[in-house]
């Protein structure tokens, strides 16, 4: 295997390396050096000889030289369309613009307007390589993504360190990452610490550290640390494999506006050549006007009618939106997604996950009835030793913090009270640990404060001891979030299985206009389906966390998935997929498909009102076929420039 010669933590890096610029350029001059691109340099020349000798041909009556001459010229411009034409004929289309085209060129040498076929020719070429260069252009972006994929694995054998093939490495497996390489598959640090590029998968500029015991991604840089990792996931499921897999494929899922252009297209160019044909022989019938001119108008109708500009300008723009938003961390699986997102008028929220961190954590211990703190703590620490509930680990996370321990050996009777808490003896004590209702149920007298966040109670052989407050820290940018969407003129709703109190509280501080607590998970999608009957919403997409909100993700018009990448079902089931656990990707992919559908729109309008202006023209005799070749490549340029301007968009 050849050695890596050069590496990149950011794309901007990549963008001024010598050898990466050369690739680029080499990429860029085989767009102008290879065989259309010579035939059309020797058409051109021929071209300039025949506007340069026209009047020698006709001096001498060397018409049939001259024809041949200007068929040698036509032919090296226009073999392709030709070609093209050709093959649309015989899969049964029959029309598209390179039909057109050879319809109009060939109809301006059967009126001896020589230079006017070889210049329609060749300026179409012109524009389909300026279209060429706008389209490599508008790649880059996905080529950056595509060309994170790691290139080597350093595994470690019995053998000692070698070199393989990221695809060929097991789970299990140890590796090394040496500073400056990409990590080649998601895994768990052994060892070693590292400043971490994440901007090919997350979007984000700010490198994280990484160190024993993180998770790392495939396709993500160490920077200034050597890394020691178990692998996790086989290649093909690793989260570059799967971004570069969605990104790939996100363009097959077509956007309405897409499909009725294409369709569109269909009908629209038959349509031109039947105008053309009366324009061509019907005033010449009936009012006997000069054959030759109507034919030339319709010509003139001919070449300008081109659909280009739509054609190609519109599935660039939404290539643009998803290569944008790919770059920005956000994987959108779809053009058909970016008008979903762009229409969207409500965002409801999970909050466990998504609007805050999913990790309880203790808040405050309160004792009562002359408990101390201390014994509080390790009396709610005993009881919840051998519990896997998130509110037990946090309670003993918390105990040992503060530097309690515990008597395993003293712990007897422990059982579960499903629903309510449990029940154990430490120490000789009976204690009950756990919520309001299991105090109810055992007559045990104690006070319910009116504190947001889960409340634990501990009862000592039937004394009330205290209670512990267990609260879930909100996302750093979940306010922003919110904020980012009231600006954008969309409303903001939550759900969660929390009691009313709690959910209030996270409401009120966050400014979410609507949220209803207390919903089991069972009870989400038909809570959902019930506000999408409801029109004050209109189009909503869900955030979730991609796991237990699968079935509410794939239920909304625009289902997103925040952090999924460790998720298969967040994956399959979501539209949307954000890299990051940032809340504040929603309105930035809302932003990115509004501004995307835009300028698709743009194109649109801008295209039809072109061309309705300059086949106006031509009919009526004002237009040439030079100014309507002019017109369609220009229009077709200017389209797919505005296009490109996707990529530039920054959200504030």
């Amino acid at each position: 295997m050849e050695p890596i010669t050069h590496r990149h933590s950011t794309f901007e890096e990549a963008a001024h390396c010598e050898a990466c610029l050369a690739r680029a350029q080499q990429q860029r001059n085989s767009l102008f050096f290879n065989a259309d691109a010579i035939m059309l340099y020797i058409a051109i020349v021929l071209f300039v000889c025949e506007l340069l000798f026209e009047n020698v041909f006709h001096k001498h009556h060397l018409q049939l030289e001259e024809l041949i001459f200007v068929l040698i010229a036509y032919l090296l411009a226009g073999g392709s369309v030709l070609t093209n034409a050709g093959k649309t004929i015989l899969r049964g289309d029959f029309f598209d613009e390179n039909v057109l085209m050879v319809i109009a060129t060939a109809g301006a040498i059967a009126i001896h307007a020589y230079t006017e076929a070889i210049g329609i020719m060749i300026f179409f070429k012109i524009g389909e390589l300026m279209q060429s260069l706008a389209v490599a252009r508008s790649r880059r972006s996905i080529v950056s993504l595509l060309a994170s994929k790691p290139e080597i694995a350093r595994v470690h054998t019995a053998a000692g360190v070698v070199e393989r093939e990221p695809e060929d490495v097991m789970i299990g497996e140890k590796l090394t990452v040496r500073p400056g390489e990409k990590i080649p598959l998601d895994g768990i640090v052994l060892e070693g610490h590292s400043q971490i590029n994440t901007a090919a998968i997350t979007g984000e500029s700010v490198p994280v550290s990484a160190r024993k015991g993180d998770t790392v991604m495939a396709g993500q840089i160490c920077i200034d640390g050597a890394l020691t990792l178990r692998v996790t996931r086989l290649y093909k499921e690793s989260s570059i494999a799967k971004i570069m897999e969605l990104v790939e494929h996100a363009t097959a899922r077509k956007a309405k506006t897409e499909k009725f252009i294409t369709t569109f297209a269909k009908y629209y160019t038959p349509c031109v050549v039947l105008t053309a044909l009366a324009v061509a022989f019907i005033p010449s019938l009936i009012m006997g006007g000069e054959l030759t001119k109507w034919v030339y108008r319709a010509l003139v109708l001919l070449v300008i009618s081109c659909p280009c500009a739509l054609v190609i300008s519109i599935p660039l723009g939404y290539f643009g939106g998803i290569g944008r938003a790919s770059k920005s961390g956000i994987l959108i699986k779809g053009s058909n997604f970016i008008d979903a997102l762009s229409r969207t008028t409500s965002v409801v929220f999970d909050k466990t996950g998504t609007l805050t961190h999913g990790v309880f954590v203790v808040k405050s211990v309160e004792p009562a009835n002359d408990f101390s703190k201390e014994q509080l703590l390790e009396y709610a620490a005993a009881a919840e030793a051998h519990s896997t509930h998130p509110i037990a680990h946090s309670i003993l996370e918390y105990h040992k913090a503060a530097g309690g321990t515990l008597n395993e050996s003293k712990l007897e009777e422990a059982k579960a009270i499903p629903g309510k808490g449990v029940s154990v003896h430490y120490q000789g004590k009976h204690i009950l640990v756990g919520n309001a209702s299991l105090l109810s149920q055992q007559h045990i007298i104690f006070s319910q404060p009116n504190h947001e966040g889960t409340i634990v109670y501990v009862v000592i052989n039937r004394i009330f001891a205290g209670m512990i407050t267990i609260g879930d820290a909100l996302r750093d940018d979940a306010a922003k979030a919110i904020q980012q969407l009231k600006r954008q003129g969309i409303e903001s709703i939550m759900l969660t299985g929390d009691n009313e109190e709690a959910a209030r509280s996270i409401a009120n501080s966050l400014k979410i206009d609507t949220y209803h607590a207390g919903l089991l998970p069972e009870d989400k999608v038909t809570f959902f389906e019930k506000l999408q009957n409801e029109q004050d919403y209109g189009q909503i997409a869900f955030v979730g966390d991609g796991i237990n909100d699968a079935p509410v993700i794939a239920r909304a018009d625009v289902g997103i998935a925040m952090g999924g990448l460790g998720s298969d079902a967040a994956i399959e089931t979501a539209d949307v997929v954000l890299m990051t656990d940032a809340p504040s990707k929603v309105s930035q992919a809302i932003a990115i498909a509004r501004h995307t559908r835009t300028i698709v729109w743009q194109n649109i309008i801008f295209a039809f009102a072109i061309k309705g202006i300059f086949i106006t023209l031509g009919i009526i005799g004002v237009a040439t076929m030079w100014e309507a070749v002019f017109a369609d490549v220009g229009t077709s340029l200017l389209a797919l420039a505005n296009s490109t301007r996707v990529f530039a968009f920054k959200h504030s």
